[in-house]
């Protein structure tokens, strides 16, 4: 099976992004290989799909930024602040009881 992109997904990615900062920071393309990593390639995340959640975290409040020239070239780093930290805590809780109720429906006794 291929990995997962699809609209089903939808506000996956600002979770994966918030809870990978709440353990280091990180710039874009970092984020994109840590997701990648972290889920076993099961959820692979462009460029296209990571900057614009950073970016509106950050015009948010969840996320603060610096900016660091590595090597010649600029990279911004992002890391959470106590407000990302809130959000994603409300975020994983409502995952959480999403995946319960949807394992509870798989788990159900099929009928023949």
């Amino acid at each position: 099976m291929p990995p997962a992109t699809s609209p089903f997904l939808n506000g996956v990615p600002e979770l994966l992004v918030l809870r990978l900062l709440a353990e280091r920071e990180m710039y874009g393309y970092q984020l994109v290989q840590a997701i990648r990593a972290a889920t076993g390639e099961e959820i692979v995340l462009g460029e296209g799909v990571v900057y614009p959640v950073l970016h509106a975290l950050e015009r948010d409040g969840a996320l603060a930024a610096r900016r660091e020239t590595v090597d010649g070239r600029s990279r911004v780093y992002y890391r959470l602040t106590p407000s990302g930290d809130a959000r994603l805590g409300r975020l994983s809780d409502r995952w959480r009881r999403l995946q319960a109720g949807i394992a509870a429906v798989l788990e159900r006794p099929r009928h023949a």
